[in-house]
C-alpha cells in the first residue's frame, strides 16, 4: 500500500466541504482536511491573477488515485484545477493502515 497526500483547491468553504464529503464518502479518500481560505496568485491567460481559495489535503492510495481525480473533475467548479499528489514515504504505521482501510 502506497499512501498519497493529494491536493486541490476550491473557490469558497462550501463547495470545498461539499467535495470532501462527497471523497470520503466514496472511498476515494479516507481524511480531508480543509485548510482555511488564503490567497493564490499565478499567471492565467497571460495574466497575474490573485485568487482567494480554500485549500483541501486529501489522504488516499496509489490504488484510489484515478477515482479521487475522476471525482475531483467531475464537480470541480475550474476549468483547470489544481490536482496534485505527492507519496507518503514515511508515516505512522497505524495511520498508514488505517487509510489503506478507508480508501479499499
Amino acid at each position: 500500500m502506497s499512501a498519497l497526500i493529494a491536493f486541490t483547491t476550491l473557490p469558497d468553504l462550501e463547495s470545498a466541504v461539499k467535495l470532501a464529503d462527497a471523497l470520503v464518502n466514496s472511498h476515494c479518500a479516507a481524511c480531508v482536511h480543509i485548510l482555511p481560505q488564503g490567497r493564490s496568485v499565478y499567471r492565467w491567460m497571460g495574466k497575474i491573477e490573485h485568487t482567494d481559495e480554500v485549500t483541501l489535503l486529501m489522504k488516499t492510495t496509489d490504488a484510489m488515485y484515478p477515482l479521487l481525480e475522476r471525482r475531483i473533475l467531475e464537480t470541480h467548479p475550474y476549468d483547470l484545477p489544481e490536482i496534485i499528489a505527492v507519496p507518503a514515504s514515511h508515516g505512522l504505521p497505524g495511520y498508514l493502515e488505517w487509510i489503506s482501510r478507508e480508501t479499499a
